[in-house]
């Protein structure tokens, strides 16, 4: 992906924690990965308290850590990663900004909390063993950037800027979702399997329309595909053939590779938050 070499960044929209660590407890995430839950699952298992693992005590930034504050440009995103966040950050809240205006609302934008190992949020303990997320008590993404490279080297994604740029759309769509009062959780896998994959169709919204934000140029087909083959990475099919050897469709949270695709496919063709609607699925 490229950015406008020329577009002004806003950092403030970033919460940069990396180089520092934070504590432990809490309730509930959105979006996270399955791995870190079956790392804890099996510590308790074994009698141990996975937060007592956690240096609780705040630690001070490493000195020479880059920070979110140095972004500035598009020019920037282009050559640092954590820049291309910032700038991806920017212009998904400045579509779904003028998304919501255009309907009458109004769009309270969400922080994105980078950091590295471990940090504390309104949810309770964000490891980056457990995958990006979206916290609903305090309205934060969070994301620790090692992510992209488990993408490549634990899920199997080609990888790539656009893959990157579909994990943080889709943990932005859980935030339109909690706006609009669908980020129901009632538990159940299959109203689980359906927040996900609207949120992925939100993603592929975003992605429709991330060049009239003024911070990208238009993706092209390579890119698009670099999404779509995250999305397939991630899905429960795959994961569960990978970690288990056995797919079981009763015990899905995300949804199947193939759908997925199919509704960040839906998303990116129909540019249309009303298209989204997943409800339907059992």
């Amino acid at each position: 992906m490229t950015f406008d070499p020329n577009a002004k960044l806003d950092p403030s929209q970033v919460e940069d924690r990396r180089g520092s660590g934070s504590s432990a407890g809490g309730p509930i995430v959105v979006g996270g990965g399955a791995v870190g839950l079956i790392i804890v699952i099996a510590l308790l298992l074994l009698g141990v308290d996975p937060t007592s693992l956690v240096d609780t005590t705040s630690q001070p930034p490493i000195e020479g850590v880059q920070s979110v504050q140095d972004c500035r440009t598009g020019a920037d995103a282009n050559k640092r990663e954590d820049c291309r966040v910032v700038g991806i950050v920017d212009s998904v809240q400045k579509y779904w900004g003028d998304e919501f205006a255009r309907r009458g609302d109004t769009y309270l934008p969400a922080k994105t909390v980078l950091y590295t190992g471990v940090t504390q949020g309104a949810c309770g303990l964000a490891q980056a063993a457990s995958g990006p997320f979206y916290c609903p008590d305090d309205e934060k993404v969070y994301l620790d950037l090692s992510f992209f490279q488990d993408l490549s080297q634990r899920f199997g994604a080609k990888g790539g800027p656009f893959a990157q740029a579909y994990v943080v759309a889709h943990e932005y769509g859980h935030h339109v979702q909690n706006q609009l009062g669908l980020l129901v959780q009632t538990g159940s896998n299959s109203q689980s399997v359906r927040v996900e994959l609207q949120a992925d169709c939100l993603s592929g919204v975003w992605a429709r329309h991330a060049a009239d934000t003024g911070y990208l140029v238009q993706p092209t087909d390579a890119e698009i595909a670099q999404a779509l083959d995250a999305a397939a990475a991630v899905g429960d099919d795959r994961i569960q053939q990978e970690t288990q050897g056995r797919v079981q469709p009763e015990k899905w949270t995300h949804g199947s590779a193939a759908q997925r695709q199919q509704w960040f496919r839906t998303g990116y063709q129909t540019g249309d938050l009303d298209k989204c609607d997943t409800s339907a699925l059992r």
